[in-house]
């Protein structure tokens, strides 16, 4: 892929053109050559910090999201010493995509087309490492949603890092903004232009990631709310509590902040389309049914055994 771009843009397009590169590690498989493993010695591969009983908090519910998937449990990792492993292979598939993005930037700067092309980097999920005793990206958490959101170009200030949540539905109408292209009013997204221009504007907005049916996470720039399908509820203090490791949401002292986040809630939610098979998350009636088939109350969750 990046050979593909580096050559596009060797070839100097001469009129405005709009070119999409997508890269598609770091991801199962997390493979890399020898060098970039290099970087991250073994013996001084950091892990990240966990809670033993992270989820004694969390709804069972929450369970429900990556019930039975292909990405191992924690419990599997340490029990197959494979921890460090995917670790450090996760960290090496990273830097390995960086590399590969600085070849497309160095060719955009090399053809002369640095200084008037806009450039936006994302990613399109975060990704657990052990965090909440899973891998993989089935979450509501900030470990499972989190991504890069870079933008570079005119009409964007350099150099500003801006803590105020947005949601990968913002691209498009910030670029329409920032190509004075004209607005289109069916979109859901709001323009960062504001926030291009001055980190510190305020959005009225939230970030709002929904995983299946009507389960939703609600994050502002301080707090995060999560409601799943059944009406329980997740909500963590960002700011003294990043790793979200306590549950405040049975506390009635918070009753306002998570009045606060609700309002964000979508207020139409449907069903999967028909036929939908792959991690497919339904509730209705109190039935909860994973890939097609109910899973009941009692029922032990996988890889806990």
């Amino acid at each position: 892929m990046a050979d593909w771009a580096v050559d596009q843009l060797n070839q100097k397009p001469k009129e405005p053109f709009f070119m999409s590169v997508g890269f598609f590690l770091p991801h199962v498989p997390l493979f890399a050559t020898q060098k970039w493993f290099d970087l991250y010695p073994d013996n001084d591969t950091v892990l990240p910090k966990i809670k033993r009983n992270d989820r004694d908090d969390t709804p069972r519910f929450s369970w429900y999201m990556h019930w039975y998937l292909p990405e191992v449990r924690l419990k599997w990792l340490e029990e197959n010493n494979e921890w460090r492993n995917i670790v450090r292979s996760y960290l090496a598939c990273t830097s390995f995509m960086d590399s590969q993005v600085g070849r497309v930037l160095s060719a955009l700067k090399r053809n002369g087309l640095e200084d008037n092309t806009i450039i936006v980097l994302w990613s399109d999920h975060g990704w657990h490492v052990g965090e909440k005793g899973i891998s993989g990206k089935n979450s509501l958490w900030d470990d499972g949603t989190r991504v890069p959101l870079v933008f570079a170009g005119p009409g964007v200030k350099p150099g500003q890092i801006c803590a105020q949540p947005a949601e990968l539905l913002d691209i498009y109408p910030t670029l329409n903004e920032l190509l004075k292209l004209p607005k289109n009013k069916t979109l859901e997204g709001h323009s960062l232009v504001p926030q291009l221009k001055n980190a510190q504007a305020k959005r009225k907005w939230p970030a709002i990631t929904t995983h299946n049916h009507d389960n939703h996470g609600v994050r502002s720039e301080n707090w995060r709310f999560i409601q799943y399908a059944d009406g329980s509820q997740e909500l963590y203090d960002m700011r003294k509590d990043p790793n979200e490791w306590t549950n405040l949401a049975h506390d009635s002292k918070y009753a306002e902040v998570i009045a606060d986040h609700k309002k964000f809630l979508p207020k139409s939610n449907r069903q999967p389309a028909p036929g939908s098979r792959a991690r497919i998350l339904t509730y209705v009636k109190g039935k909860v049914v994973w890939q097609g088939e109910e899973i009941k109350p009692n029922a032990p969750i996988p890889g806990l055994e």
